[in-house]
């Protein structure tokens, strides 16, 4: 495997990308075998309710949040199933969260991993309550988590998840994101925003895999770090996609942020200072990864992934 500082040449990158699908297949495959079996089947009643929550959860997206929480866990020593319940409710909480973004009320989108948005398909009521579902459905795996970790373990990674979706997490990103819009945009709105709105999940996937893995204060402080950066770059790509990115290859709509004037780093940076930034942030990312061997390895592929992804 390639070292902390080999893996920046891109063509050593480009090896380590099989290395990276690799990796990630059984994994993504147990994590879609998990999502099946622990969300609700349907049946006679409620009447459309679990439809619309498997329709806004299986058949797509990255499982990027599940993806972090796992590698972070196998990097301080502990195992998929170990964290796997866990690993579900944060794509289930990630899930809820774009159910409800895509709403007529927040950001009226239609499409939504290239089919048609939860509202389009079952109606907005039922989207609403999907939505609803899913955020309840996420704390009830959390509970699970007990049956593979020390209690006290599952009591942080709840309150930790609990603070990052929350008033002061992605919530309260969201809502700043609504009122900014048509405002002039300043960089420490742009911050608080950025670093709830999307990253304070990313941050706390890396870190519940860790609590829950059993790592170190000096682990968990470097994954932390690790996290924060790469929250960061998610979102400021996120912002760049939403300008340039290819319809067809994200599978949702591009130049909405522009059309809504939203606060995002190409608004207020350009396109050129924003690649630089998210550069700087896989960079601060990759830093952080220093203490940690090849068992860490995963986390640096993902996060070179989620910089230069294309969707």
């Amino acid at each position: 495997m390639p070292s902390d500082s080999s893996i920046l040449s891109d063509g050593l990158y480009m090896r380590t990308n099989t290395a990276l699908d690799a990796y990630l297949q059984p994994r993504l495959k147990a994590i879609e075998q998990a999502l099946d079996q622990w969300l609700p089947a349907p049946g006679a009643h409620p009447r459309q309710l679990p439809e619309a929550m498997r329709y806004a959860t299986l058949d797509g997206g990255k499982r990027l949040r599940p993806m972090l929480c796992i590698a972070a866990a196998e990097a301080v020593g502990s195992t998929m199933q170990q964290v796997l319940p866990t690993a579900c409710a944060l794509e289930l909480i990630h899930a809820f969260s774009l159910v409800h973004d895509d709403l007529p009320a927040l950001d009226n989108d239609t499409l939504r991993r290239g089919k048609p948005t939860c509202h389009v398909q079952f109606g907005e009521a039922i989207a609403i309550l999907a939505g609803d579902a899913l955020f309840a459905h996420a704390f009830h795996l959390i509970a699970l988590q007990a049956e593979h970790s020390p209690a006290e373990r599952v009591v942080r990674v709840l309150q930790l998840i609990a603070d990052a979706t929350g008033v002061d997490g992605m919530v309260g990103g969201q809502v700043e994101d609504i009122l900014s819009e048509h405002e002039p945009v300043s960089p420490a709105t742009l911050a608080y925003i950025h670093s709830r709105k999307t990253g304070a999940l990313i941050r706390a996937s890396v870190l519940s895999g860790a609590i829950l893995g059993g790592a170190t204060p000096e682990a968990e402080q470097a994954l932390h770090a690790y996290g924060t950066a790469l929250g960061l770059a998610f979102q400021i790509v996120d912002d760049i996609l939403n300008e340039t990115g290819d319809p067809a290859r994200l599978g949702k709509a591009t130049g909405t942020d522009r059309a809504r004037q939203k606060a995002t780093y190409p608004r207020l940076y350009g396109l050129d200072a924003s690649r630089a930034r998210a550069q700087q942030e896989l960079q601060n990312a990759l830093d952080a990864l220093k203490p940690f061997g090849a068992e860490a390895n995963p986390l640096r592929w993902l996060a070179h992934y989620i910089v230069e992804r294309e969707q």
